[in-house]
């Protein structure tokens, strides 16, 4: 939780206070509102889609933003503020309203996920802090979302903490990464903080620590004889580890009643390993014990060992989920695309780019998503703020890399994306808890989204389209951006 024993407001690029400073001078009365909308433009891995996460801190964050007596003596050590403005921030709060996707929501790319609208010099401030907490916690998200869906069922848990790049990515990570499917977490603190179900086995020092294997087994059975997970490759899976295990569960385990829970794997050749040790303790009478790999995993590897018939039953994940290691940047961004004019009406602005990707979409805006009638997401739609999207006749739309095709919507649904989650600076949306975030993400993927846009390799393309009005404004746009008006 964000509070006064933590003040984050400081999580900023000092640009941004240098032109919350220079809009202050132009005095308060002046200042204009203005949109910002947060969308990025690559799903990672090369994926079809991503996962909104991270929306509970931005209301927190918003919320508690304010401005310490420590931090107005920092700034004034350098010497770039007035003595106005630093005055200012001492009751400084945060004035405007945030829309976002509700926390989970399957997301594409160059669609606005969060959109804040606020005084210019409100709306400067929060960037960075913003898109440090989308940017982070959607990555992971969607990173576990592709392991989850590479295990096929077997359990998924987070074991990454210690790979992370500090505390917090351990933490947040690890409620991301539930968000994204995980079953749970080795991570006690964000068992604490956000109730996701914690657990764990052993680590080879304990092994290493007693005398030989089995003693060490055999103390662990006496001490946690409900749940116990030997770790069988310290010194060998096949000749010691295993057959100390089953030593184990025969003359430790059964003469208490209790069984053995399973087997961890932690090195070796992870498909042939299980396959081995699967066959011993069937025959052993250990057909309930389970067996959990872990080990530098990620979905393509997951993928590679069940592929091989690995009989593996849950996997521990860790550095390769928690830092996202094949693509550690998600690329959020957050870009001005209104301002409010002195009477009241909204003027949109462009930023224009030679990467044409780069180029936003203007003005404020209604972001859809359009339902076929089975119930499966067919598109995005983009329109004007206010405008009339009826689908309950053929309705025309623009995909905007083929604007000269005519092309209608028929017997389809449209449901609006975003909801108000701030207002005047305070928060009108209760977060649902994190297992119903979960669920909503899973509903998604099995309901709503078509298993060719969850493809590892060369998903199908969500479509983002437009309607016609908007498609217009923003070409009209574009052209005024041209000629420098």
């Amino acid at each position: 939780m964000q509070s006064d024993a933590r003040n984050l407001s400081l999580v900023m690029d000092l640009y941004e206070m240098t032109m919350a400073n220079g809009y202050f001078s132009d005095g308060l009365e002046k200042m204009k509102n203005v949109t910002f909308d947060i969308f990025y433009r690559h799903n990672p891995d090369g994926g079809g889609f991503a996962i909104f996460a991270g929306l509970e801190q931005v209301i927190q964050l918003i919320e508690n933003f304010h401005f310490s007596e420590d931090d107005v003596e920092y700034f004034r050590s350098l010497h770039l503020f007035s003595d106005d403005f630093l005055n200012y921030l001492r009751t400084y709060h945060f004035h405007g309203d945030v829309d976002a996707l509700p926390e989970g929501t399957i997301m594409y790319p160059q669609e606005p996920v969060l959109t804040v609208t606020a005084p210019m010099l409100d709306a400067q401030l929060l960037e960075t802090a913003i898109l440090a907490e989308v940017n982070h916690q959607s990555l992971i998200a969607t990173k576990t979302a592709r392991i989850v869906r590479a295990a096929e069922g077997r359990g998924v848990s987070d074991f990454g903490a210690r790979r992370a790049h500090n505390m917090d990515a351990a933490v947040y990570g690890a409620r991301a990464a539930y968000i994204g499917g995980a079953d749970g977490t080795a991570t006690v603190l964000a068992g604490k903080e956000f109730g996701i179900p914690v657990g764990g086995t052993m680590a080879h020092s304990w092994v290493m620590y007693y005398d030989n294997e089995y003693e060490a087994f055999k103390k662990y059975a006496e001490v946690y004889p409900d749940n116990v997970v030997l770790l069988i490759d310290t010194y060998d899976v096949i000749h010691s580890g295993l057959p100390n295990a089953i030593r184990t569960a025969k003359e430790v385990l059964e003469p208490m009643g209790k069984r053995l829970k399973g087997v961890r794997i932690d090195s070796g050749d992870l498909a042939y390993l299980s396959k081995r040790v699967r066959k011993i303790l069937d025959d052993e009478g250990l057909q309930d014990c389970k067996i959990v790999a872990s080990n530098s995993l990620d979905e393509y590897t997951i993928r590679s060992i069940l592929d091989q018939g690995g009989r593996i039953d849950s996997f521990g994940v860790g550095e390769r989920l928690i830092t996202a290691k094949s693509d550690p940047v998600f690329g959020a961004v957050y870009k001005l695309v209104a301002v409010q004019n002195e009477d009241g009406t909204w003027l949109p602005r462009i930023k224009v780019s030679e990467s044409v990707e780069k180029i936003t979409n203007p003005g404020r805006k209604t972001l859809y998503r359009i339902y076929n009638d089975s119930g499966k997401a067919i598109s995005d739609l983009i329109a004007c703020e206010g405008e009339n999207v009826d689908l309950s006749k053929p309705f025309r739309y623009v995909d905007p890399k083929e604007p000269w095709r005519i092309r209608h919507f028929e017997d389809c649904t449209a449901k609006p994306l975003q909801i108000p989650v701030i207002r005047a600076g305070k928060a009108v949306h209760k977060s649902p808890s994190l297992k119903e975030i979960k669920e909503f993400v899973r509903k998604q993927l099995n309901d709503e989204i078509w298993q060719e846009e969850q493809r590892f390799e060369n998903p199908h393309i969500h479509f983002m389209d437009m309607t016609p009005a908007y498609y217009e404004e923003k070409m009209q746009v574009l052209s005024d951006s041209r000629k420098g008006k």
